[in-house]
């Protein structure tokens, strides 16, 4: 992709009026063959005296306060130094997200005691909630609050959540009676159980952090890619390393979380443990907030939503018109440089989805009112963010499957790790810090990205950076197929042993000669996959989006994550559904004694549903044009 024009760009493309002719030419005859070409060439700007051209600064840095910085001020805002503060604010959130994620599961069924499955399927639900409503904070930010504020105001709505989770933690009063509960009564399901106000407030404390991490999310990594100046030569190679950086973060969050935070929840209880994620995460608002005089700011836009529900109706009002016609003047567009949309820039007209032009179709009688009704007409650069919007979409519904992986990955392999051998020589490892592993994996990929594999890749594809933001998705993709299929491999040998060595009910007994250390294969390819997936995702969809929705575009890698974790749960309904038979004896694939089910074949289940999910990437991919 190119970087964004300016004047100075001798790649700058700019909407200009036709020049003027004496008189009209008679229009030709009608020609359905000239439908697409005469989209392109009908296209007007409108007269600056009815039309106001938009505020000032449409895509200029602007202060908290929304003025536009000085020319001389500048260079002390922006950049890496501005970046740093808000690095700390994700790590922070990251550290909290896999925090509950990890430790939930585990606090819903021996503190609440929920069963396991129950207590599962709750968990993925906060996850898939504060994902998919990310949507939200994205509209929030670029329609009305702009980024800076959103951020602020969902990063307090996430402190206070943390509190509460704490508080239900903490006094004896929110959470079921615990005398007298011990394992085989936990298992048995004979604890005492929380009344209906217990898990209300539990839900009610955990989905208040999952909206306040749903509006952070899509905001702090476009938040972050505005500090750097889209007019410096060296922009997308800034941007190409703010991105790498920011994932970064997002690993030694999670390294944190599978560590110090089960370290602290192993030895101090539960309330420190969600204790400490509210520290985290109030040091990390103070971080952010102590950056204020440093960042950039970008106008938003007004409603993303609300422009492109008045192309869609527009175009429909439209859908029968001829633009042979005379009676239509051509496209509509504001005059000069700058576009209507406070915040954006102008988009060039394209051919793509020319059903949607006749949302920008302008007639005579429009022309010469005072203003369009933007219900009827709408401008050139509206319409194409729109086509912009829908184009973006079959990317990040792609990674829908890698979400599934990794949500499974979550709660399948740590039950393969309670039957195995934790030890690594004197050190011994509780089960819930397995996760460690791929974010290892990760932060080793990350670090040694442009030292190891850009300079090969660059060889072989030619791209500056290795490879392009499709190819990394693309890869990653193909990494999860391998993942999944390995740990298919591994879960039938896991399985036999059991059988084989007597350990067939005992489920939760760790076997001392299989070592859990073989997980680490799979742990590793899915944080390889990770890291080459998302951070080209996230990269991409802020590249490629309107300026005016650039926390929107974000969202939707959120959005996929939140549909996968909802995909997980329903897959794992419909496969506990299909393959179990209680009146003949027949356990399911997803049985709670593990060593009876047969997790091996859900394995291999994903592997298939991957591949078919790779291939259409593929298709997409190869179609697309950045």
């Amino acid at each position: 992709m190119e970087p964004p024009s300016s004047p100075n760009n001798p790649n700058h493309k700019e909407i200009k009026s036709p020049p003027p002719v004496p008189s009209p030419a008679p229009p030709p005859p009608p020609n359905p063959s000239l439908h697409r070409k005469k989209l392109s060439f009908h296209f007007m700007d409108s007269d600056d005296r009815r039309y106001p051209p938009p505020g000032p600064g449409s895509t200029t840095p602007l202060n908290i306060r929304g003025s536009p910085i000085p020319a001389a001020d500048l260079p002390k805002t922006g950049g890496w130094t501005a970046a740093f503060f808000i690095f700390g604010n994700e790590a922070a959130e990251r550290m909290a997200y896999y925090g509950l994620s990890v430790n939930m599961v585990v606090f819903l069924f021996k503190v609440m005691h929920l069963p396991f499955a129950a207590s599962a399927n709750a968990v993925n639900a906060f996850l898939g909630i504060s994902q998919a409503s990310s949507v939200l904070g994205g509209f929030l930010a670029d329609a009305y609050l702009g980024r800076y504020w959103a951020i602020a105001l969902f990063a307090t709505l996430y402190l206070l959540g943390l509190a509460a989770l704490t508080l239900c933690a903490t006094l004896p009063a929110l959470v079921p009676a615990q005398d007298g509960c011990d394992k085989l009564l936990l298992l048995l399901g004979g604890c005492a159980k929380a009344s209906p106000w217990q898990t209300g407030c539990l839900y009610a404390a955990l989905y208040v952090t999952a909206f306040g991490a749903a509006g952070i999310r899509p905001c702090v990594s476009s938040f972050g890619a505005d500090q750097f100046d889209d007019r410096d030569g060296n922009y997308k190679r800034r941007l190409d390393r703010f991105f790498n950086v920011f994932y970064l973060a997002v690993t030694v969050g999670a390294i944190a979380a599978f560590t110090v935070v089960v370290y602290i929840q192993m030895n101090h209880g539960w309330a420190a443990a969600f204790g400490t994620l509210a520290l985290a995460m109030g040091a990390s608002n103070a971080l952010f907030f102590a950056g204020t005089p440093l960042y950039r700011h970008k106008a938003p836009g007004g409603s993303p939503l609300t422009r492109v529900a008045q192309v869609l109706v527009a175009a429909f009002r439209n859908r029968n018109a001829d633009v042979t016609e005379t009676g239509f003047v051509g496209l509509y567009e504001v005059a000069g440089p700058k576009s209507a949309i406070r915040g954006s820039g102008k988009l060039e007209h394209t051919d793509r989805m020319a059903w949607l032009d006749k949302a920008a179709l302008m007639t005579p009688e429009a022309a010469g009112g005072d203003a369009p009704d933007p219900w009827r007409v709408c401008t050139v650069t509206q319409v194409e963010e729109v086509k912009i919007l829908l184009r973006l979409v079959p990317v990040p519904a792609c990674t829908v499957m890698l979400s599934v992986v990794l949500t499974e990955f979550l709660t399948l392999s740590v039950q393969q790790a309670y039957t195995l051998n934790t030890d690594l020589a004197a050190l011994h490892l509780p089960v819930t810090c397995m996760p460690v592993f791929p974010c290892i994996a990760i932060f080793l990929v990350l670090a040694l990205y442009y030292n190891t594999f850009a300079p090969i890749a660059r060889r072989l594809t030619g791209h500056p950076h290795g490879a392009s933001q499709l190819q990394r998705v693309g890869l990653g993709l193909f990494f999860s197929i391998v993942s999944v299929a390995w740990a298919g491999v591994f879960e039938r040998y896991r399985r036999r042993y059991a059988v084989e060595h007597g350990y067939l009910g005992l489920f939760l007994t760790p076997m001392p000669g299989l070592s859990a250390y073989w997980l680490l294969i799979q742990y590793c390819l899915i944080g390889i996959a990770e890291v080459f997936c998302l951070v080209g995702l996230i990269e991409f969809l802020y590249q490629e989006a309107p300026d005016a929705m650039r926390s929107v575009g974000s969202a939707y890698a959120a959005v996929a994550g939140g549909l996968g974790c909802f995909f997980a749960t329903a897959l794992n309904n419909a496969v506990d559904a299909a393959t179990g038979d209680v009146a003949n004896g027949r356990p399911s694939w997803l049985a709670q004694n593990i060593n009876v089910a047969r997790f091996d074949y859900l394995y291999w289940l994903l592997a298939v549903l991957s591949t078919v999910n790779l291939a259409v990437f593929i298709y997409f991919a190869k179609i697309y044009k950045y």
